[in-house]
C-alpha cells in the first residue's frame, strides 16, 4: 500500500538533513585535512550531498510539500558526524575518516530506511540511485579508513 503523502515529505526531508549533514561533515573534513587527495575525494562528496538534496527538496516542492532546507545539529549528532570537530581539531587524518566513515554508516541507514516505504516510483528511482551513489561513497571511505589503520578497521562492521 501506498503511502500517503505526509509520509513521502517526512522520508524525503529526512533524507534532505541526511544529505545537509554529510555536506557539512564533509566540508569539514576537507577544511581539516592536509592530504591535498583527501581533500579532493571530501570536497567530491560534498558536491554530491550538496546535489542530492536539491534533488529531493525539488521532489518535496513538486508535491506540494515543504522542502527542509538544513541539517540539524542534533541530526548530526545522530547521523554519525558526532566526534567530526574532536577529529578535525588534531588534523588527524585517521581520525578524520574514521569519523567521515562512520557519517556515511548512519546515510546508509537513512536511505535504507526509506527504502522499506512503498515510495511512488519515480520518487523511489531517485532515492534508490542516491542510495547506490551514497553506499558507494561509503564503501570508498571505509577502504581509505582501513588503508589508513592497516587494514584493521576502527569502526564496528555492517
Amino acid at each position: 500500500m501506498a503511502i500517503d503523502a505526509n509520509e513521502i515529505y517526512a522520508t524525503l526531508n529526512d533524507l534532505v538533513e541526511t544529505c545537509k549533514d554529510g555536506e557539512w561533515g564533509f566540508h569539514e573534513a576537507a577544511e581539516a585535512t592536509r592530504n591535498s587527495r583527501l581533500r579532493a575525494v571530501f570536497q567530491d562528496y560534498v558536491k554530491q550531498r550538496t546535489r542530492f538534496a536539491a534533488e529531493l527538496q525539488v521532489l518535496v516542492s513538486k508535491l506540494g510539500g515543504h522542502p527542509e532546507e538544513s541539517g540539524s545539529m542534533g541530526g548530526a549528532l545522530h547521523r554519525g558526524w558526532l566526534n567530526i570537530k574532536q577529529a578535525i581539531s588534531g588534523h588527524d587524518d585517521g581520525a578524520i575518516i574514521a569519523e567521515a566513515e562512520r557519517g556515511e554508516d548512519a546515510a546508509v541507514d537513512a536511505y535504507r530506511k526509506a527504502l522499506e516505504k512503498d515510495l511512488p516510483t519515480g520518487i523511489r528511482s531517485t532515492v534508490e540511485r542516491q542510495y547506490h551513489e551514497v553506499l558507494e561513497a561509503h564503501n570508498r571511505v571505509r577502504s581509505l579508513e582501513l588503508r589508513e589503520h592497516g587494514g584493521r578497521t576502527m569502526v564496528d562492521p555492517l
